[in-house]
């Protein structure tokens, strides 16, 4: 069986009037000036190239099959891109064509001003290239020439392509910029102030807001909701200075949850220190508003402490004790050892059990009550798991 490869179009190619083949070095060495290749067949020319004593140097131009410029760009000595560079977009042959990319570069690196546009000429986006060659601020636009994404810096960038200095809250004023999706409908909100993104909000189908984040002076806030407007969440960050040369730190300080009916349901908080954060309480409520559980932290000499309350859901207190964590749990993790009295109580508040811990968190005492607060059981609980009643 035989296998036909693709046929590859035969090209030639000419240097000020002469044949010239750009593979064989010994043909072009020492050779300067534009060199164009043209398919055989049709005649139509394919590129045109600079050459500078024999290099690849300067300007290159790549056309289509109708002869139509799709890139122009030049190259340095090094064989990268230099300077400024387009492109075309590839419309069939005899069609409009459309400048889609235009941009400067440095030795193969994007720097300033990147400029492209859909095939019909809208925008499509602008990225601007600091010196480090690094990407500094984007905008993005949808074929309705919507905004669909923003990015500042530090100073206004764009130009006349696009009001970044209003856009951005260069003008003396926080900005407001709405996003849209490529059907023209509203997704979300930005706000900047002297380039820093301020609000960040993104929204459901009926404009109402979805998620939001807000980046205060000292503080950054994140909040969740449900299409109705209901709040699901909320988490929140203090700033800390910077320090020994260092960017300021974010630390979280709170995490709340809510039920779809609005009421909240779980709450941690914690404390900033030199380990990140130290988790300091934590707690739950049942739908009816009553505390369901709470888990409280604290220093005590060298250790730190885990206290924890059960609730029943009338409010009164189920069961209660304290438990000393290690080093390795000083950030409030769920380990630890027992310690002191631990009780338990009915739904009407009447301690009906408790344990009581040694130092090792060993339980070496166990008692049991009645409704009326009598002991009904009283054991002396031994390390080997033994007991002896103390009952009378």
């Amino acid at each position: 069986m035989l296998l036909s490869a693709p046929v590859l179009a035969i090209q030639t190619c000419e240097l000020g009037g002469q044949p010239i083949n750009p593979s064989n070095g010994a043909d072009t060495a020492g050779k300067t000036g534009l060199m164009r290749c043209k398919e055989v067949d049709t005649g139509v020319i394919v590129r045109e190239q600079e050459l500078q004593n024999g290099k690849t140097i300067g300007i290159s131009r790549y056309f289509n099959k109708a002869g139509q410029i799709e890139r122009e760009f030049s190259v340095n000595e090094r064989g990268n891109r230099e300077g400024l560079s387009r492109q075309w977009d590839s419309a069939e042959p005899g069609g409009k064509r459309v400048l889609v990319r235009e941009e400067t570069q440095r030795n193969g690196k994007s720097v300033g001003l990147v400029r492209t546009w859909y095939p019909n000429g809208e925008r499509r986006r602008l990225t601007f290239y600091g010196e480090d060659e690094r990407e500094q601020a984007s905008v993005e636009f949808t074929t309705g020439d919507k905004v669909y994404d923003l990015r500042c810096t530090t100073r206004p960038v764009f130009g006349k392509d696009f009001d970044d200095k209003t856009a951005c809250g260069h003008a003396g004023a926080v900005s407001s910029v709405t996003l849209y999706n490529g059907k023209g409908e509203a997704t979300g909100r930005l706000a900047f102030e002297r380039g820093e993104r301020r609000r960040t909000e993104s929204l459901w189908d009926n404009g109402r807001v979805h998620e939001l984040r807000e980046v205060l002076p000292t503080s950054v806030v994140e909040r969740v909701f449900a299409e109705d407007g209901t709040k699901l969440r909320e988490q929140q960050w203090n700033t800390l200075p910077a320090t020994d040369g260092g960017r300021p730190r974010n630390v979280k300080v709170l995490d709340q949850e809510f039920h779809a009916s609005g009421k909240l349901v779980h709450e941690t908080r914690w404390r900033a220190s030199e380990r990140g954060a130290d988790l300091l309480n934590e707690s739950t409520w049942y739908l009816n508003g009553q505390p369901k559980e709470r888990t409280e932290f604290a220093d005590a000499g060298s250790a730190r402490t885990r206290r924890e309350t059960a609730y029943h859901d009338n409010g009164k207190v189920a069961s209660e004790g304290t438990w000393v964590l290690d080093n390795a749990n000083a950030r409030g993790d769920r380990y630890g050892r027992a310690s002191g009295v631990h009780k338990s109580f009915d739904d009407q508040g009447r301690l009906r059990s408790e344990r009581v811990y040694d130092d090792r968190g060993r339980i070496n005492r166990e008692r049991e009550f009645d409704e009326r607060g009598a002991v009904t059981r009283d054991d002396e609980v031994f390390e080997d798991g033994s007991r002896k009643s103390q009952s009378r």
